[in-house]
């Protein structure tokens, strides 16, 4: 009871939706059900992205940084591309498909599109904030001695320290 199968990944599409539609208020009640019944769902980049705008539009700005710390972390290259910016290439660890730059060569959504200004100038602020930026850099340098350190104790905290850093 109370248990989804969701196989096809559906229940990341919806958020889409509700911004094609301009319900914002309709994609927050969506987003917060999502959240109680898939609570350890860490969801993909794209869905992040749409999940920080809905909550960007809904005012829920503490919410909206959070989220967008991690659509960042999820994936370094999706706001570089939002905003018409050439990608950082940060010679980091990527293991996860949805890490790769690759992700992001046909995302939907732009800066430049009227919908999307005022959050476009709003992520702007988030992304050169020193909260941000601390833990970016943080976030970057662990990655970067991921990809040549080895399985073992130190890989483990690094990894730990990792996860920290995406859930704080």
């Amino acid at each position: 009871m109370g248990e989804y199968n969701d196989g096809q990944g559906t229940r990341y599409i919806i958020p889409a939706q509700f911004i094609k539609i301009s319900d914002y208020k309709g994609g927050l009640r969506y987003l917060n059900w999502f959240n109680k019944n898939f609570p350890d769902d860490s969801g993909y980049p794209i869905f992040l992205f749409e999940w920080t705008f809905i909550l960007f539009k809904c005012d829920k700005l503490i919410e909206a940084e959070n989220k967008a710390h991690q659509t960042f972390f999820s994936n370094t290259y999706l706001f570089d591309k939002f905003l018409g910016k050439e990608p950082l290439q940060l010679n980091k660890n990527e293991s996860s498909n949805w890490e790769f730059e690759s992700l992001v060569n046909d995302f939907p959504y732009s800066g430049s599109e009227t919908e999307f200004v005022a959050f476009a100038n709003w992520i702007e602020s988030v992304l050169s904030s020193r909260r941000f930026l601390d833990k970016a850099n943080e976030f970057i340098e662990i990655e970067r001695m991921l990809k040549t350190e080895p399985v073992g104790l130190n890989r483990t905290k690094l990894v730990n320290q990792l996860s920290k850093i995406k859930h704080a």
